[in-house]
């Protein structure tokens, strides 16, 4: 046995100085305006899309087109839901983002969707090259 007195859980993250600071972070996030919050979720998932569809370096390693359907398809509703409070200023290059991944998705699919019926359409309307 040991001579130690046990700890509650998480007391050793509360005194460690190396713990994570979680006042500071819920601070920090506030302080984000609600339009960066978005743009940069939106960023990520095209991001993710974009290297879903093979379109990184080593492109066909990654690729799974029924993965980028659903990060389209999340993009498209993100985009769609927050054009109006982010303003066209920050929605017109995420719609322009959101077109050119649809595209590639279509081109990447072996057997097409019909038109409106590709991810994200549902939002957007179909999407013509």
């Amino acid at each position: 046995m040991s001579d130690q007195t046990p700890q509650q859980p998480g007391a050793a993250h509360a005194a460690s100085p190396a713990g994570p600071d979680f006042d500071a972070m819920t601070r920090d996030i506030a302080e984000v305006p609600a339009v960066e919050v978005i743009t940069t979720v939106a960023v990520h998932l095209m991001s993710s899309a974009a290297v879903n569809l093979g379109l990184a370096e080593d492109g066909e390693t990654h690729k799974d087109l029924d993965e980028a359907r659903k990060l389209i398809q999340a993009l498209a509703g993100l985009v769609t839901a927050s054009a109006t409070e982010i303003g066209s200023y920050h929605a017109a290059p995420l719609r322009d983002g959101l077109k050119s991944l649809q595209l590639a998705f279509r081109e990447a699919s072996v057997v097409p969707d019909e038109p409106g019926q590709g991810p994200g359409e549902k939002y957007t309307g179909p999407v013509h090259g």
